[in-house]
């Protein structure tokens, strides 16, 4: 566990990040080393892309008990070690239809299960969007501002969420996710092409 100094780095880091666009990489200088090495480690867990799982449509969950109790907790830890706010189980190999995400470090794990976007707002909003499994990537994506969207909980519980933003915006890129869409499915075709380069000389660097 990291003191309140770490911690208040990472959480500096990943709100300053958030004003760029979902999901955006905090900068590694700005983490103390402990917080730095628990990213690194949760990074290594997490599908990069190439990965084919990453391109595969999920399934939808039938069985709620203990064990996918116990994946939710396992994505949320893993997420949040990540330092990402958004999570979707194809990015640990994992075709089940789950997402979570936390878009407040004070707030409560949010976990969707077989979640569906059953309206969208007409307004749309571009912003920059990062991705755990894209490395060094941060595109313009185009979305709804407003979502309502109809999933079931842990439990097996129905529930509805009603929401706008960020947290709309993250919903949409975990559910793109389960849908084997990626951040490059979205955005423009220079866009596309700059990312591709980042990647690979992000794979000649490792």
């Amino acid at each position: 566990m990291s003191d309140s100094t770490t911690e208040t780095s990472a959480e500096t880091a990943l709100e300053e990040d958030l004003e760029a666009g979902a999901g955006a990489e905090p900068r590694e200088a700005e983490l103390d080393p402990e917080t730095a090495a628990r990213r690194k480690a949760a990074l290594a867990q997490i599908r990069q892309f190439g990965d084919p799982v990453l391109r595969t449509k999920a399934r939808p969950i039938e069985r709620f008990d203990d064990a996918l109790r116990e994946e939710v907790q396992r994505m949320g830890d893993l997420m949040d070690d990540a330092i990402g706010v958004g999570l979707a189980a194809t990015q640990v190999g994992v075709v089940h239809r789950l997402l979570v995400y936390r878009i407040a470090q004070d707030a409560q794990l949010a976990a969707l299960i077989n979640p569906e976007i059953e309206w969208s707002g007409r307004d749309t909003e571009s912003m920059e969007e990062g991705c755990l499994s894209l490395p060094r990537v941060l595109v313009d994506v185009d979305r709804p501002i407003h979502v309502r969207v109809r999933a079931l909980n842990e439990y097996g519980e129905p529930i509805l969420i009603e929401a706008s933003g960020l947290e709309a915006r993250v919903i949409q890129h975990e559910i793109d996710h389960l849908d084997g869409v990626l951040i490059l499915d979205r955005t423009s075709r220079e866009q596309r092409k700059e990312a591709m380069r980042n990647l690979r000389e992000a794979e000649q660097a490792a």
